[in-house]
């Protein structure tokens, strides 16, 4: 039995998000279908993680195991054929029979995209939110600073998370800009339902002035989510990088 790990690129724009579910197509049943159709045997397919609806992935990890005696090239090319335009697996390799996509993560990195701006650039509409408001970049990273390390992140969870454990470590929050787009990267071990979106709407009410950076450390410190800024869009939000 072979335990093939994939990196999986796709656009989330169509999808219910990555895990299969009842109400909507998930990635993970179109990946699982290519799958079934190159090997002829149905494989289970782990994910590193859930992406929610609309959210993108550029390294996306995922892996199954295989009787398959497929050539790996011969694999990732033959999948490919099989996936829309919008999921294509960039990288594929074999790993041991313990590999695990999701128990093995260590951690993550997202890139929420923010278009700030005038005007939405058609070319970027899909892949991140609009804010018009001018943002002042310095008082975000100052913001992002007390929002990184261990925290209880129970105030940027989402309402309905059902999570009881909010504690989380955030590594780091790196914000760049280039032209009109702002880019918030955030890494970390692991991440509550929305959290992410939650945090990246908290920073940039920070930077367009509505929060001080006082009330950040306060948002922190009320573990409550009518706190905190608004759930970005799903659409701005991308898995970039997971390691091992």
């Amino acid at each position: 039995m072979r335990n093939i790990k994939l990196s999986i690129r796709y656009d989330g724009t169509r999808y219910a998000g990555w895990q299969s579910q009842k109400n909507g197509l998930a990635i993970q049943d179109v990946v699982e279908d290519a799958v079934r159709k190159i090997t002829g045997r149905k494989s289970h397919i782990t994910g590193s993680g859930r992406t929610d609806a609309g959210v993108h992935a550029e390294a996306q990890v995922a892996n199954f195991k295989t009787r398959s005696k497929i050539p790996l090239k011969n694999l990732r090319m033959a999948l490919n054929s099989a996936l829309p335009d919008d999921i294509i697996v960039s990288n594929i390799e074999e790993e041991k029979a313990d590999f695990n996509a999701q128990k093995n993560a260590k951690s993550k990195t997202y890139r929420y995209s923010v278009c700030n701006s005038d005007f939405m650039d058609p070319f970027v509409r899909k892949y991140s939110a609009k804010c018009f408001y001018l943002l002042d970049l310095d008082r975000m990273r100052r913001a992002a600073k007390i929002l990184t390390g261990r925290h209880d992140f129970s105030s940027f969870q989402a309402v309905d998370g059902g999570r009881k454990n909010a504690i989380r470590t955030i590594k780091y929050i790196r914000i760049e800009k280039t032209g009109d787009m702002v880019y918030i990267y955030i890494e970390g071990n692991g991440f509550l339902y929305n959290m992410v979106r939650n945090i990246a709407g908290t920073l940039i009410e920070t930077g367009r002035g509505k929060f001080s950076l006082d009330q950040v450390k306060k948002i922190l410190k009320k573990k409550n989510r009518r706190y905190a800024g608004p759930t970005m869009s799903a659409k701005g939000l991308c898995l970039v990088r997971v390691k091992y």
